[in-house]
Parts: C-alpha cells; sequence; structure tokens
C-alpha cells in the first residue's frame, strides 16, 4: 500500500507539472514570446515549486524525451559534414580558454557573495553538474550551493538566449522548432535498446549520447535520418522545459530570490566573458555569432542541445563543443580538486 501511495502521490505530481506546463506554453504562445513551449513550461513549473506545490517529471520520461532529442541531433550528421570538422580544433581551443576564463570570473563572485572556494569553483564550472556535486562535497564544499548554482545557471542560460537571439532577429516572428514532416519515425523504437545501452557503456548523458551516436552513424551513411513535425517537436520541448522547472521543489521564494540574484550576475558575467570568445571563433572560423555563442554557453549539453535544434542553430557543432567541454571537465576536475583540497584544506 505504501509503494501505490508513493506512486499515485508522483502520477499526481507528473500531471500537475505537465497542466502546468501547458498553461505556461499557451501563455506564452499567445504573448508571441519566443521558444513559447520550452520557456513557458520552464517558468509555469519553477513559480509553482516556489510556492511549494509538488511537481516532478520522473527522470525515466525525461529520459525518454531526452533521447528523442539525441535521434533528432544525431539526424543533423551528413556526409557532408566531414569538410567543417577540419576547422573545429581551433574552435575547440578557444572553448577551452573560454571555459577557463569564465568559471574564473563567476567563481570570482561567488566568493563576494560569502560562498567558500571550493563550493565557488565547483559552483561555476560550466556543468557535469552531478561530478561537480560530488567532487565539491568530497574537497569540503557544501553540495547544496554547488547544486543551486549549477541548477539555476542551466536554467538562466535557458532563459536568456532566446529572447537575446530574438531581440537579434529584431523580434520579427517567432524562434522555435522549423515545420517538418515526420520521416523515419520507426528509428524511434529504438530508444528502449539504447537507453539502458547508453548506461551499459558509461557515456556520460547516455540517455542523450546513445541515441544520438547511433543516429549519427545512420544518417551519416545516408540510411536514415529522424525528423519530427512541429507539433512533436513542441510536445517533447514541453515535457523536458517541465523537467527543468520543477528540479526547485521545496524552495522558499525568498531564498529562491536570493540564489537567482547570486546566480543571475554569475551567468551574466560568464556570458559576457564567453561572448568575447564567441566573437573570436566567428572571426576565426566563420561559425555564425548566434552559433558560436550557443556553442560557448555554460549550460549542460542535453539543455543546449535542445536549445540548439528547437532554434535551428547548427546542432551539431553545437553539441560537439558541449561534449568536448563535459569531457575535459571530467579529466581535468579531479587534478583541480586534488589542488583545492591541498590549498584550501579548511574550507
Amino acid at each position: 500500500m505504501k509503494g501505490s501511495r508513493f506512486s499515485a502521490g508522483r502520477a499526481k505530481a507528473l500531471v500537475l507539472s505537465l497542466s502546468v506546463g501547458a498553461a505556461g506554453g499557451v501563455l506564452f504562445h499567445i504573448s508571441g514570446l519566443p521558444l513559447a513551449w520550452m520557456l513557458g513550461p520552464l517558468v509555469a513549473n519553477l513559480l509553482v515549486s516556489a510556492k511549494g506545490v509538488k511537481v516532478e517529471v520522473p527522470e525515466s520520461l525525461r529520459s525518454v524525451f531526452l533521447a528523442v532529442m539525441g535521434m533528432v541531433l544525431g539526424s543533423q550528421v551528413t556526409p557532408e559534414l566531414a569538410h567543417r570538422v577540419l576547422d573545429w580544433p581551433v574552435s575547440a581551443m578557444l572553448l577551452l580558454a573560454g571555459v577557463a576564463a569564465s568559471t574564473a570570473v563567476a567563481s570570482a563572485w561567488y566568493r563576494r557573495c560569502g560562498f567558500d572556494p571550493v563550493s565557488a569553483w565547483f559552483g561555476a564550472s560550466p556543468r557535469a553538474m552531478t561530478a561537480m556535486i560530488l567532487l565539491g562535497e568530497r574537497c569540503g564544499g557544501t553540495p547544496q550551493r554547488i547544486a543551486i548554482a549549477q541548477s539555476l545557471r542551466i536554467v538562466l542560460v535557458i532563459l536568456f538566449l532566446p529572447p537575446l537571439f530574438w531581440a537579434f532577429e529584431g523580434g520579427e516572428g517567432t524562434l522555435g522548432p522549423a515545420e517538418s514532416a515526420l520521416t523515419d519515425g520507426w528509428l524511434l523504437l529504438a530508444i528502449p535498446l539504447l537507453l539502458p545501452l547508453g548506461k551499459w557503456l558509461r557515456l556520460p548523458s547516455p540517455a542523450l549520447l546513445a541515441p544520438l551516436l547511433a543516429t549519427a552513424l545512420l544518417s551519416g551513411l545516408d540510411i536514415a535520418s529522424l525528423a519530427l513535425p512541429s507539433w512533436g517537436m513542441n510536445l517533447m520541448l514541453w515535457v523536458l522545459g517541465s523537467a527543468i522547472g520543477s528540479r526547485f521543489q521545496g524552495m522558499t521564494r525568498r531564498l529562491l530570490g536570493r540564489y537567482l540574484w547570486q546566480s543571475g550576475v554569475a551567468t551574466l558575467l560568464a556570458l559576457v566573458v564567453l561572448a568575447l570568445f564567441a566573437e573570436l571563433i566567428h572571426q576565426t572560423v566563420g561559425a555564425g555569432r548566434d552559433v558560436a555563442l550557443l556553442a560557448l554557453a555554460p549550460g549542460g549539453i542535453g539543455e543546449m542541445a535542445i536549445l540548439a535544434v528547437a532554434l535551428n542553430i547548427d546542432p551539431v557543432f553545437v553539441a560537439f563543443h558541449h561534449l568536448l567541454r563535459m569531457v575535459t571537465l571530467m579529466i581535468v576536475a579531479p587534478f583541480w580538486a586534488r589542488w583545492l583540497m591541498r590549498h584550501h584544506p579548511d574550507a
């Protein structure tokens, strides 16, 4: 009976989260705001979470929709992509330099906000969130502060960038999924196989990367590529936006306001620094400014892939750079953690 009550409670939280998300999506759509079916559900769930309403999108459901996103992203790989890869080492080096600079600036701000050195550095590190929280705690940091800083940065980047791109477009039209018809929908049947395969291979973000890599292989060989109709994309964005917004369950409005201020300034500082490096990528590689900025933006690979696909901004280029950043952070973080433990043993 206890298990059934728990399941019923989670089912109710899911229905409520999606209902609130649908209301937010409709409101944003009517208002003509960009990326309405992602930002509307995200903001609506964030607001009701702060009021103590229990909303939740289970990780299993989020993984399924993230897998669909991975397939859509992998389907952007074409045989013609090979010649562009030759330019990517230059942008990759600029990416890593930008990550180091933006992390230093954001961590300096967190120090001014009263964070200890360990929490400041790991809270400012752009993504690989679970690893950053665990390593930060092992080094003596405060896991709650690191988790909140990481989570709010992702939300703020998602909220900042679409209106920014929309403003650069002159506020004309709407940013959202391109019109298309369903093609090779049978690929979706492979998701139940790819999800456990990604975990077994211990891929980072397995729900996204396993379907992405499998579909990229098929699409690169010109065998099959998945495309969703606009309503299918909006459905996916609705669920994923609701999942992101419902992460802040149980946080009071006052506490959320304080953390939003701290994370908002840190995120803006990081974006300003990264915008300079994005301009360098634009000048040296020739990538569009919007493409370069989204490739460097300090969000998670899943969330930035969602934005890239939804905004039609060179998703393969964006995903490659975010994957490179994630892998580099996973390699560098343990060494950085040891340095912090030696130099800040009482932090």
